[in-house]
């Protein structure tokens, strides 16, 4: 239920400027993400612990963890009607209803995630709610690229989600975005082609979350105003930014092995980067034990274990986003390890082509 905080951060700033006065607490989502959040992580250290079968299958089973993904739904859209009343109606300067977006924006990334909890399922009323999360950061298209299209081409040159050795997280982020919405558009027409439909049918996933993007957002500016509008995107962006950031740092370099028909093997842990710290854990639902998310992808998070094959972050992800915005320094802390993983062979990593010949270069390499 800790987890639940996570939404319940876009209702801070509105508290802590009443109480405190002080209007830098519009931009508390950053100071709770990027500063309490890692230090805590700091402190607390790594969790470790690993459900052994039996519990894993009562785990599995147990509703009481659907229920803590069902919940931050409510708070989630809680939090960004309060801040649209805010936008519309409270006495905040331009600067402040930025940062106030921009809190919200964090939240609503976090909210992706639970998206990709819930979208994981075959629950059609859990894929329902998944699309509705979605609704906040109009990145409906992530339901389809990420259950069809990253898990099938994870940790290889063809996944737009993948980072490539060399690449800058300022660089994959536009390719990400939008090559993964070019993806999804493919994948779903496919499936569409497959039953005689047009993509313009009903049972368009994608034309299910655009729609409820465009409800939800035309229905609060109704109510609030069309002054909103500017708040609403700027919190869209920051959420699916912060998520395509997280991508970044999930699977960067690295790359599937393939066998000797030329195919790509099977993903395993050692093709996703792994975390244990126990807070961002907590607020991602176990996210970043994302090694035996990509291996085992039924599995609830409850059930996720933390897999010494698999290679390790230096710290959690909240930490790991911060020094992937300074790329010197993520090339400085991340570069060795990808070479430490593939013990020193560089040509096994996933590589920036345009890039390709500088590194191995620099790594002695002929190609």
């Amino acid at each position: 239920m800790l987890g639940l905080l996570a939404p319940a951060s876009a209702l801070l700033p509105s508290q802590l400027v009443y109480w405190t006065g002080m209007a830098v607490f519009w931009w508390s989502g950053v100071l709770v993400f990027f500063v309490i959040i890692p230090v805590i992580d700091l402190i607390a250290g790594e969790d470790g612990h690993n459900p052994d079968e039996s519990t894993s299958e009562k785990l599995q089973n147990d509703r009481y963890y659907r229920w803590c993904t069902y919940l931050f739904l409510p708070i989630q859209f809680v939090g960004l009607i309060v801040a649209c009343w805010m936008w519309a109606y409270g006495e905040l300067t331009v600067v402040d209803k930025i940062g106030l977006a921009v809190t919200v924006g964090l939240v609503a990334g976090t909210g992706i995630n639970a998206a990709h909890e819930l979208g994981h399922r075959i629950e059609q009323h859990e894929r329902w709610l998944a699309k509705i999360a979605l609704s906040q950061t109009l990145y409906g298209h992530f339901f389809v690229e990420h259950n069809r299209g990253h898990h099938v081409r994870v940790a290889t040159p063809d996944d737009p989600a993948s980072a490539r050795l060399g690449e800058s997280v300022w660089t994959f982020v536009p390719r990400s975005t939008v090559l993964g919405l070019v993806s999804a558009w493919r994948l779903e027409a496919q499936r569409l082609r497959r039953k005689g439909r047009s993509v313009a049918s009903p049972t368009n996933a994608l034309l299910h979350t655009w729609l409820m993007s465009a409800g939800l957002f035309g229905a609060l500016m109704v109510v609030f105003g069309p002054a909103i509008a500017p708040y609403l995107l700027l919190q869209a962006v920051v959420g699916f930014v912060l998520l395509e950031m997280v991508n970044y740092v999930e699977h960067y370099a690295l790359l599937r092995e393939t066998n000797d028909r030329g195919k790509y093997v099977r993903c395993s842990p050692r093709h996703s980067w792994n975390s244990d710290r126990i807070c961002t854990n907590i607020f991602l639902y176990h996210l970043q034990r994302h090694s035996d998310h990509h291996a085992n992808p039924g599995k609830r998070y409850q059930t996720l274990l933390s897999c010494d094959e698999a290679p390790q972050l230096p710290a959690g992800y909240a930490s790991m986003v911060i020094l992937a915005a300074i790329p010197p320094l993520w090339r400085r802390v991340m570069d060795p390890r990808v070479l430490t993983h593939y013990q020193g062979d560089v040509t096994r990593a996933n590589i920036l082509p345009r890039k390709r010949a500088r590194i191995l270069a620099r790594a002695g390499r002929n190609g």
